[in-house]
């Protein structure tokens, strides 16, 4: 098995994940699958959501493809299902620690991206119900969050010039 074209399947899958995400939090999360990821648009008291049960779902087909690739030796198999584990721990890191901060390891990032990807988060969330929603996206931002958080910026450092004035002696 050639190790490039592995690295090759595994980064294609990694990046296929996010269109496959966006078109399951759009139809089957805000779809048929409210009832369990209500609770995440409409917090409850407690650390555990029912959303969470998403994750075991979606570690399902992973799990699969890396047993039954590693078991019966086909290397493709396997690669598929360590992309799509790679972008839940990717999806684990953005969502769950940066963006809604469950874990308290990256609380106050400046940088672009951060910023960026919590707004449109914070623009999902605005949204109560399971409809009407924006960005359903996990890793990929929008250019127009980008720009709003570009010009936040610009105007924060404009609006921190302190101007010095020595005293006269």
């Amino acid at each position: 098995m050639d190790t490039l074209l592995y690295i090759i399947v595994l980064a294609g899958t990694f990046s296929m994940m996010e269109g496959l995400t966006w078109c399951t939090h759009k139809f089957v999360m805000h779809g048929f699958l409210w009832y369990l990821h209500k609770d995440h648009h409409q917090v409850e008291p407690g650390f555990f959501e029912k959303n969470d049960l998403f994750a075991f779902i979606f570690a399902v087909p992973s799990f699969l493809l890396i047993y039954f690739g590693t078991y019966d030796h086909i290397w493709w198999m396997q690669a598929i299902g360590f992309g799509i584990m790679l972008y839940g721990l990717a999806y684990f890191l953005v969502h769950d620690v940066i963006i809604h901060q469950r874990f308290k390891w990256f609380t106050k990032s400046n940088n672009t991206y951060v910023r960026a990807i919590r707004w449109a988060h914070k623009m999902h969330h605005k949204h109560l119900g399971k409809k009407d929603g924006e960005s359903f996206g996990f890793l990929f931002v929008h250019k127009k969050y980008m720009d709003k958080v570009r010009r936040d910026k610009k105007l924060m450092a404009g609006s921190k010039k302190v101007e010095y004035a020595p005293e006269a002696e």
